[in-house]
């Protein structure tokens, strides 16, 4: 899921009563490989401008600065095999993501002992992801009508086809009323304890603990199986680029969910149970959640980051009620009504498992102060004159929509300042 969206076929809102919206992530297509349909990274390297140098098997183990420590100097970079070398430049963007952005700040302490950037113990804190947790289910034989008003389906313009996915979030007016986060549920597919794909590759790798239930499950999938190869057919490089795209944009057209789930399982077509019901929260921006440096080091010599994430009582109590919104808004609108977790059902959000959705934010927070945030409104880093932060390491507050767009909006508008 990459940036909100809000489709023209869009079908209508049924459930602002309930205090829950309709929600759709858009999805960003690679323009390379057509049966990506939810990333557009392999896009950098075919589009490089002329005047961009991309080095290779170079990691940066330090960011130097000048003696004063006002200005930045140059990055110190190593390879796994050794070398090693020095760059030196007029500026430099920091943009390697959450957790090493705030790793090479504190790490590069040979100028100011804290790390560069944190004289107020402000890099590194505020760590902020998206607190994600598993709140219901609906069985297979329910599946059908939830599928047809959630989940992805297919907007062609000028000859694309593009993906986005349905779901729900909550009102600006129950947020506000009961003091919730913002928050949103979507659809994801629940994959059978006796997939046949999973089955055969235990037994291709020799790890299967019970040879003759894996056997029965591929030879009952063998359908499944068949599939599987010819999708992966359809994937080869030698497959024809326009048959790709007929194929594909013919299938959104006709099932983007299917191709939705192709694409999730790499081609590989798997038995399911269900779906399940996902909720993602914001989170509350908190000092003590953190990235800092442990003892450790890594292989090139650099401290390696000890990640403290923590969730507050806001998130779990959000989780809560968004489960319960959702059941009851679903029920009232005639469709099937999930089988809430125990933690929902029973409003114990202490026992909620939460994971994240690996969109580490805020460790190099933005402020005008900084005694409260690491970089300015130009996403420079306070007190050096050349330094940059760029990504969502420098985002204030989390909202709960995946953060794609945004960390391209910011980068867009570094790109600007620092032109001018």
């Amino acid at each position: 899921m990459e940036v909100l969206n809000l489709s023209p076929k869009a079908p209508p809102d049924r459930f602002d009563e309930e205090g829950l919206h309709s929600f759709y992530w858009q999805f960003a297509r690679s323009r390379v490989d057509r049966l990506d349909i939810m990333r557009f990274g392999r896009e950098f390297m075919t589009r490089q401008p002329e005047n961009t140098h991309v080095l290779l098997d170079a990691s940066v183990t330090h960011v130097g600065l000048s003696a004063d420590g006002s200005r930045f100097s140059h990055l110190d970079v190593a390879s796994m095999e050794g070398k090693r070398a020095r760059i030196n430049a007029d500026l430099c963007v920091l943009a390697a993501g959450g957790i090493e952005n705030a790793r090479l700040l504190l790490a590069s302490n040979d100028v100011h002992s804290p790390g560069i950037g944190n004289c107020h113990d402000v890099v590194g804190r505020y760590l902020m992801d998206h607190a994600g947790a598993c709140i219901g289910r609906i069985p297979t034989e329910q599946m059908a009508a939830l599928a047809k008003l959630f989940g992805f389906f297919g907007v062609h313009h000028k000859g694309r086809a593009h993906m986005f996915m349905h779901g729900l979030a909550l009102t600006s007016e129950i947020q506000e009323r009961e003091e919730l986060l913002n928050a949103a549920i979507y659809f994801a597919t629940e994959r059978a304890p006796d997939d046949p794909w999973d089955a055969l590759k235990q037994l291709v790798s020799r790890r299967s603990t019970n040879v003759r239930r894996d056997l029965r499950s591929v030879a009952a999938g063998s359908g499944l199986i068949t599939k599987g190869i010819g999708m992966k057919m359809l994937s080869h490089p030698r497959t024809p680029k326009a048959f790709k795209d007929l194929v594909v944009n013919t299938a959104i057209s006709l099932s983007p969910n299917l191709v939705a789930d192709e694409f999730q399982s790499q081609g590989v077509p798997h038995k399911l149970v269900g779906l399940r019901i996902e909720a993602i929260s914001e989170q509350i921006p908190n000092p003590d959640s953190r990235i800092s440096l442990s003892s450790g080091k890594d292989r090139l010599g650099v401290p390696l980051a000890k990640v403290n994430w923590q969730i507050n009582d806001a998130e779990r109590q959000t989780l809560v009620r968004i489960a319960e919104l959702s059941r009851a808004a679903l029920m009232k609108a005639g469709l099937p009504a999930p089988t809430l977790e125990t933690w929902a059902r029973e409003r114990r959000p202490q026992d909620i498992v939460i994971i994240d959705m690996a969109h580490t934010l805020g460790t190099t927070r933005m402020s005008a102060d900084a005694k409260t945030g690491v970089v300015d409104q130009n996403c420079r880093v306070h007190g050096v004159h050349n330094l940059y932060v760029a990504g969502g390491s420098v985002f204030p507050t989390s909202g709960h929509a995946n953060p794609t767009l945004m960390i391209l909006a910011f980068a867009i508008r570094l790109a600007d300042h620092l032109n001018s």
